[in-house]
């Protein structure tokens, strides 16, 4: 414990300046007296430390001294910094180790004043547009079990039913601002959406991690198959060049098929090509946000499933509505 908060003061006092006595107290939680005395320590050590007495006094190391532990470049160092977004370490719970180590690495490099101007610079926001990263309170747990290597016993909601569930923590992964738990149970290894873990646990049987699993192998290949499982239904349409503009809404697996399987366009500058779609209903809510210059022509039940709903849509538009009171 004292070697530890002595090494802090050091950091502070090599990236801070001059720092009051009163200032080190409430920021070490300690008081002013062992302030004093963890001072003399340093000083015993080795390290020249100038103590300015008075009100306006404070501690402060001697010109030109400073540690130098690393031997990190400025590029190194940039990279350690931005490897601890303040967004991600909060909701990972390690908000508090975070600020230690870039504290660290600020003391110990002479690149870290210049890596934490960078970071000032760059900016993580995982949400993508017009949604918000989901809230996932338990996450803090499912890395604590990840770091003891520790079974985590979860209650699980999925549809309308929660189950019991003991896990195996493998790792997390952060996908378009939701969080996921990769987790082993039984010889299986599967991915569990955080925000559906209703409670956490961990249990006191330690969990062997299986040497040769690589995290994001898994979630790369695990990824494709959800994906091919899914988008099942081949549509073809038929879109404007604004529509071929607009399609980037329906996601990159609808530019990329569209773009592959186009056609040569027509006069008027339509062009027919092909994309997949999760399923009829699903295909219907997601072309209608092309507005009129998309027009679906196979497959047929999905044409006439369209025809059905814009009717219905015209005949609720077509009723005069008045604001209530």
């Amino acid at each position: 414990m004292l070697a530890s908060r002595l090494l802090t003061i050091l950091m502070l006092l090599q990236t801070r300046g001059r720092i009051a006595a009163r200032e080190l107290a409430a920021r070490l939680e300690i008081s002013v007296r062992t302030v004093y005395r963890d001072i003399d320590a340093l000083s015993a050590a080795g390290v020249p430390v100038i103590a300015d007495r008075g009100r306006t006094g404070g501690f402060t190391l001697l010109d030109g001294y400073r540690t130098d532990l690393t031997g990190m470049s400025a590029e190194e160092a940039e990279l350690v910094m931005l490897a601890g977004f303040p967004a991600l370490s909060a909701q990972l719970g390690l908000s508090q180790t975070t600020t230690q180590a870039r504290l660290k690495l600020l003391a110990a490099v002479p690149a870290g004043a210049a890596a934490e101007r960078m970071v000032s610079r760059v900016h993580l926001d995982p949400a993508g547009w017009f949604h918000v990263a989901e809230a996932a309170p338990l996450l803090p747990v499912v890395i604590r079990a990840l770091r003891e290597e520790r079974f985590l016993c979860i209650c699980y909601r999925q549809s309308d039913e929660s189950r019991q569930r003991k896990i195996g923590p493998l790792g997390v992964v952060m996908k378009a601002g939701i969080w996921y738990l990769v987790g082993q149970r039984g010889s299986a290894y599967r991915s569990y959406r955080i925000s559906r873990i209703v409670s956490a646990e961990l249990a006191d049987e330690r969990y062997p991690r299986p040497q040769s699993f690589d995290l994001a192998a898994y979630w790369a290949e695990s990824s494709r198959a959800f994906e091919q499982a899914t988008l099942q239904t081949r549509c073809t349409l038929r879109l404007s060049p604004r529509g071929r503009r607009l399609l980037e809404m329906l996601g990159p697996h609808a530019e990329q098929s569209f773009a592959a399987s186009a056609q040569p366009a027509d006069r008027t500058g339509w062009v027919l090509g092909t994309i997949l779609l999760e399923s009829v209903d699903f295909g219907i809510r997601e072309v209608l946000r092309l507005g009129e210059d998309a027009e679906i022509i196979a497959p047929a039940a999905l044409r006439r499933a369209m025809a059905e709903r814009l009717r219905n849509i015209q005949q609720r538009y077509r009723r005069p509505r008045r604001l209530s009171r």
